[in-house]
């Protein structure tokens, strides 16, 4: 090897290293998975993409699971493999310090494909929620007001705050009990829509306005988050990925081998005290419409049992992304409501990543 060059590749290593460990990911990957309990659970994760040729600059953004959730989910370094040409960054999208693999191809590459693997392990979520946590996650002032802020699609005056006030009309002693009156009038005036294009767009105002509760996680979680905020309670979409078959005899709501339309966004509330505590009121909703042929209604008690279990617990066969709303990807002239599925842009173009067999993505997921 040319000397200067190795020199320049010497130079590196230190650097990305100190990238990925800013980013969360452990020094080694044998520090990630070493002297774990038998509660957790172990995936691989292959993204495999090929964008058709052109002679146009190219652009991806994969979204990577999030780093900072140590107790319930961990992620080792990523490794990918890019066809010539191609560049490939770690990047963290502010505010909400979304990992995302940027990779880019210059203006008539011959061939645009990446092939990325990373190992995950995961292990089931549930709090408490009669006696608080030893060590419960603090939020600073700064991130408090992050997930109390509207967005775009997450507005929480007008229309949002008025549902809000009627459904909590001043009860409650604390978030939790506010959450929980939100959480109830979710499950009961929404519906799962199949027809609903990938996971849904969010759009809070649009379902209000028109009395159209129904949709996917993506609309019925998000309409939990936008009430929450409305009346002080910080909460957060978790946008995400089913990895595996449930644990807990839920037929709906698991998926492995090919997971490439098995995106599934979550939601949490943060209360004093407790921390971030996990909802999916919109997953509650898809055991009714899906658990079994012709539905099954809210009495039913496997409903009834993931009602309970969901206001407060997560089955982790499912990992988490990132909790990002309306945010700039880099690179992107737009701005994405979330960031679930791959994206991808030719020239100015967008491509639409709800169509994978179009835009030619797949992701598959083995459990160790």
């Amino acid at each position: 090897m040319n000397r200067r060059r190795f020199l320049r590749l010497s130079a590196a290593v230190p650097l990305i290293a100190s990238a990925m460990m800013s980013m969360g990911y452990a020094a080694s990957n044998d520090a990630v998975l070493s002297n774990e309990t038998k509660d957790w659970q172990y995936y691989r994760v292959t993204t495999q993409v090929d964008i058709p040729a052109t002679n146009e600059a190219v652009q991806l953004w994969l979204p990577l699971p999030d780093t900072r959730l140590g107790d319930y989910q961990r992620a080792q370094t990523p490794h990918w493999k890019v066809s010539a040409d191609g560049k490939a960054k770690l990047m963290l999208v502010k505010p909400y310090n979304a990992l995302v693999l940027h990779v880019s191809w210059p203006a008539k590459a011959a061939q645009h494909s990446i092939t990325m693997t990373q190992s995950i392990s995961t292990r089931d979520r549930h709090i408490d929620l009669q006696t608080p946590p030893a060590n419960p996650v603090k939020l600073s002032a700064q991130e408090m007001a992050l997930y109390l802020q509207p967005t775009r699609y997450l507005p929480t005056d007008g229309i949002v705050a008025k549902t809000a006030n009627q459904i909590i009309q001043g009860r409650g002693e604390n978030n939790i009990d506010r959450a929980k009156m939100i959480y109830d009038w979710v499950v009961a005036n929404t519906q799962r829509d199949p027809k609903t294009l990938g996971c849904g767009d969010g759009n809070v105002k649009q379902m209000l306005d028109s009395g159209n509760l129904s949709g996917k996680c993506a609309d019925i979680n998000a309409l939990f988050v936008a009430l929450a905020r409305s009346v002080g309670i910080p909460a957060r979409d978790a946008y995400g990925v089913r990895l595996g078959k449930s644990s807990m005899g839920f037929n709906s709501l698991g998926k492995d081998g090919d997971i490439t339309k098995a995106q599934h966004c979550r939601a949490e509330f943060y209360m004093e005290g407790y921390g971030w505590i996990p909802v999916d009121p919109a997953d509650v909703r898809k055991v009714m419409l899906e658990e079994q042929p012709g539905g099954l209604p809210f009495s039913d008690p496997k409903v009834q049992k993931a009602n309970k279990w969901m206001f407060g617990g997560w089955e982790m066969n499912w990992m988490a992304y990132n909790h990002a709303h309306d945010l700039k990807l880099p690179g992107d002239a737009e701005q994405a409501a979330y960031l679930m599925y791959p994206q991808a842009q030719i020239g100015e173009q967008k491509l639409d990543g709800l169509k994978p067999d179009t835009f030619k993505y797949s992701i598959s997921s083995v459990k160790r």
